[in-house]
């Protein structure tokens, strides 16, 4: 099913231009190269009050297919970004114009903070609680950061599992930065699960660890897509080794990573193979989100 924004209903607070014409250039760059934006469970997203999004963290520009897939719901995302990004004046201005939060891993207290505070204000706030993109494009080593904000603010927490884009722009086998591909006509998925609740006195690392298992069942039902497969015989450094690609396995990168010692390590995924090409059960119909 096509759909289309325009009014963005259930908003509470007056939009930057910045965000405007961001939204703009996305939807330019999604037609440009004929990407095939599909969105699941679009309803386990709040139209209104706060909520805190969890998705993992597969390509530089999964913000952009988060940040559409929300629209849907008429909601504007404040995301959790890499503190450099602001390195720029001009990019530190619209930034900061649209509600996004730097985080210093260094220091992250102060985006913890920031995050508090735009979820007290009703906010649809995001964060990418793997720290960096994975790899091995499993859910690797989670901060406890989203579990503690929800402890505390009792903010319901939304799983999200983005896959596709890691074959645009993303990392290469080694954790290096590897430059675009501009590849038409990909499909690119958007999986929300069911908000998730993290009681007053839950224990943070325990409820990272739920979050760890409910982003590798939703991950993994979009990668055993058959509209994902690599084609017989391809090579596919973008697909996870245990379904089939070339990606690096989990022991391959271990000893590379470089995580914050308060970062969960995985007890999740991979799940075991049902068989090849199998495609795990579908909550809800795609919708085409394109337009």
């Amino acid at each position: 099913m096509r759909t289309s924004v325009g009014h963005v209903p259930g908003t509470t607070r007056r939009e930057s231009p910045f965000y405007a014409a961001t939204i703009g250039l996305g939807r330019v760059a999604m037609r440009a190269l004929a990407l095939d934006l599909r969105v699941r469970g679009l309803a386990h997203l709040p139209r209104t009050g706060p909520v805190l999004l969890a998705s993992n963290h597969v390509s530089f520009p999964d913000f952009l297919f988060v940040g559409r897939a929300a629209l849907e719901r008429g909601r504007h995302v404040r995301f959790l970004s890499r503190h450099d990004v602001w390195g720029s004046p001009l990019v530190a201005r619209a930034m900061d114009a649209m509600g996004h939060v730097p985080v210093d891993r260094q220091a992250p207290a102060a985006a913890y903070l920031h995050a508090r505070r735009l979820l007290r204000a009703g906010e649809a706030v995001c964060a990418f609680p793997e720290a960096g993109i994975s790899w091995t494009w499993t859910v690797r080593s989670l901060m406890p950061g989203v579990a503690a904000l929800a402890r505390e603010t009792g903010v319901p927490v939304v799983p999200v599992a983005v896959w596709g884009p890691q074959r645009l722009w993303s990392v290469d086998a080694a954790g290096a930065f590897a430059p675009p591909r501009w590849v038409r006509g990909l499909p690119v998925e958007v999986s929300l699960g069911e908000p998730v609740a993290v009681a007053p006195g839950a224990d943070v690392t325990a409820a990272t660890t739920d979050l760890g298992h409910r982003l590798t069942a939703l991950l993994e039902e979009l990668q055993r897509d058959p509209v994902h497969a690599p084609r017989p015989g391809e090579h596919a450094p973008w697909h996870p080794a245990h379904l089939g690609g070339q990606a690096p396995a989990r022991p391959e990168v271990a000893s590379l990573e470089s995580l914050p010692r308060s970062a969960v390590p995985p007890t999740w995924g991979p799940l075991p193979v049902r068989g090849a090409g199998t495609a795990g059960p579908v909550e809800a119909p795609a919708e085409d989100v394109t337009g």
